[in-house]
């Protein structure tokens, strides 16, 4: 251990508790408090000191940047001036980077400007980051979709982690075991509360009884939790060494057709050019003209992006008519011809569009996006508009395909991204998912020829809102409702139901009974006629029984009445109206 002095603080160099363990505490200290100190930073590291696997540990990833090494290096100093502790045996997203960089900036006085911080950020997410195959499983929390997601791998960990957050955050880590064990001391040392609600034998996350031969270190969820991560999240992969060496800065610039879905507005489609940043790697200029064919609405977005590890694009984009920026998390694909994701504002990340991009230059073949409507009734007879890029001009009836039992009657109209065509259905046509051929072009199940609807589902089937407008922001809930046809087996829920696109119903909301006089349809908020659902005001309501805040559960009901039925389909979905986040440490506009 290093030589303590009392004028200058203690050192504590290559120690007992790791062979690169540096701490420096700036700060005259006492031996009682010296004794003190020791004892707290015990009881913060895990119980597994004793216990950790013999052998050499993994080697770290070397750090050439030297703004890393300058900003990053003076805390976490090894023997080797390329390694840095921590920082060298870890690898995570641009997000898992920017989140501990605003910790350390936060917590540990590190001064940066901006241009530094982002020139970091980019070295770590490029050099120290995730491979294609690794950031797939936990692209919902960057992507920030609420889900319902369940860790099959080993739900014990998941229990002992999702406790305070996402198991997402967990999925876009990659460490040695040494490093896991530091971030679950790291967790207990700030938040001495998780040794209660998951990390320890007696916190509230419940547990088989332990087996007779189990060891009392493996008694603790948060060191079973430990072994799983670091089995199967290991700092080195065979995928990570197959990436790194074969990453490059994507060429993207050039014209890309969009198509997507956008919850309450329906299907969006439309066109974005990509211009690179001249003097830049991976770094773009866009602009994207989109069109809902549902209401006729058209929208610009005008953006910037960065592309992480030569696949994690990274943008942000203003449309005139709006006051807040969208987000755009997407995947670059490996043969940089379709990037897809998800682009979201809000304060909860709530407000988002599913898209795809696929490439469309001049020249290249017809890109069919899409279909409006999405499906049609036997016997039915109307136009069918069709979404994509370097569509034939002119176009005849002929160059249309939707498959046996579909007619193309007529062309209304042609350009390169927007075809409108008149068809009839034929009375004996079979039911089912059609692909639509349009010159060279081909869209997969683009149209659904159907005979009936036979329910609506309400998605998502749970969702949450968080009132506000006076102490904290309002965080939305946006539904939309779904027909389906229950497909030949006529049983619900089967891999042969056949989605027959987004709806326009009579949205309302109904009490859902778990408290008796509660009155939650009275006070939590309103829904409107796209499905977006507006929570009330924070802070006590006089006019409520009790004082209470405007919080509880309610049914969002949709109702609809399909050709042929004489009374309407109805889907529901529970809602839980509940309390604004008013404390969050890493919240995402800190530093903006």
């Amino acid at each position: 251990m290093g030589q303590i002095d009392a004028g200058r603080g203690l050192v504590l160099q290559r120690g007992h508790f790791s062979s690169r363990f540096r701490a420096v505490v700036a700060m005259p200290i006492a031996r009682s408090q010296f004794i003190l100190a020791l004892l707290l930073l015990a009881a913060w590291l895990p119980r597994t000191a004793a216990g950790q696997d013999a052998g050499e540990a993994p080697a770290g990833i070397p750090v050439e940047n030297p703004t890393v090494i300058e900003a990053c290096g003076i805390c976490h100093a090894t023997d080797d001036p390329r390694i840095l502790s921590r920082i060298s045996y870890r690898r995570t997203t641009p997000e898992g980077w920017q989140r501990t960089i605003r910790r350390m900036v936060t917590l540990n006085d590190m001064a940066l400007d901006a241009d530094e911080a982002r020139e970091i950020v980019r070295y770590l997410s490029n050099d120290l980051g995730l491979a294609p195959e690794e950031a797939r499983a936990g692209a919902f929390e960057v992507e920030r979709r609420a889900i319902e997601f369940a860790y099959e791998a080993d739900l014990d960990t998941e229990d002992t982690c999702r406790a305070c957050h996402s198991m997402g955050r967990i999925l876009n880590q990659r460490r040695t075991k040494e490093e896991w064990e530091l971030v679950v001391a790291m967790h207990r040392g700030y938040y001495p509360f998780a040794d209660r609600q998951g990390f320890l034998e007696d916190g509230m996350v419940g547990r088989e009884a332990p087996a007779a031969d189990e060891t009392p270190r493996r008694r603790h969820p948060m060191n079973r939790a430990i072994d799983h991560l670091a089995e199967v999240f290991p700092l080195h992969t065979s995928a990570w060494a197959a990436w790194s060496a074969n990453v490059r800065p994507p060429q993207l610039a050039g014209t890309w057709a969009v198509s997507g879905h956008h919850p309450g507005r329906g299907p969006v489609f439309g066109q974005m050019t990509v211009t690179a940043v001249a003097g830049a790697d991976a770094e773009f200029t866009t602009e994207a003209s989109l069109v809902y064919p549902q209401s006729g609405e058209s929208v610009t977005h005008a953006g910037r992006a960065i592309v992480y590890t030569g696949y994690q694009w990274r943008g942000s984009s203003d449309v005139a008519i709006e006051d807040t920026a969208w987000r755009q998390v997407m995947f670059v694909e490996r043969d940089w011809n379709e990037i897809s994701g998800r682009w979201f504002r809000g304060v909860g990340d709530e407000i988002g569009l599913d898209v795809t991009l696929t490439r469309s230059d001049a020249g290249a073949a017809p890109v069919v996006a899409g279909v409006h409507p999405r499906a049609l009734r036997l016997s039915a007879e109307g136009e069918v508009q069709i979404h994509g890029a370097n569509l034939p001009a002119p176009l005849a009836p002929a160059d249309v395909d939707f498959g046996a039992g579909v007619e193309v009657t007529e062309v209304v109209s042609a350009a390169p991204g927007l075809a409108t065509v008149r068809v009839a259905v034929s009375a004996g046509a079979a039911v089912g998912a059609r692909d639509l051929r349009v010159g060279r072009g081909r869209a997969a199940r683009a149209l659904v020829v159907h005979d009936r609807v036979d329910r609506i589902e309400v998605e998502p089937s749970r969702g949450m809102a968080r009132v506000g407008g006076v102490v904290a922001a309002k965080q939305y809930q946006q539904f939309h409702a779904v027909a389906w046809h229950d497909g030949p087996d006529s049983e619900a829920g089967t891999g042969d139901d056949l989605n027959l696109g987004v709806l326009e119903p009579t949205w309302s909301l109904e009490e859902y009974s778990a408290t008796y006089g509660d009155e939650d349809l009275r006070y939590v908020g309103a829904v409107d006629q796209t499905g977006l659902f507006t929570p009330a005001v924070d802070g006590p309501n006089p006019e409520r029984n009790g004082n209470r805040n405007n919080i509880g559960d309610v049914w969002v009901v949709a109702s609809f009445t399909p050709d042929g039925r004489d009374t309407p389909l109805r889907g529901r979905a529970l809602l839980v109206v509940t309390v604004p986040v008013y404390m969050q440490f890493d919240s995402w506009e800190v530093g903006r």
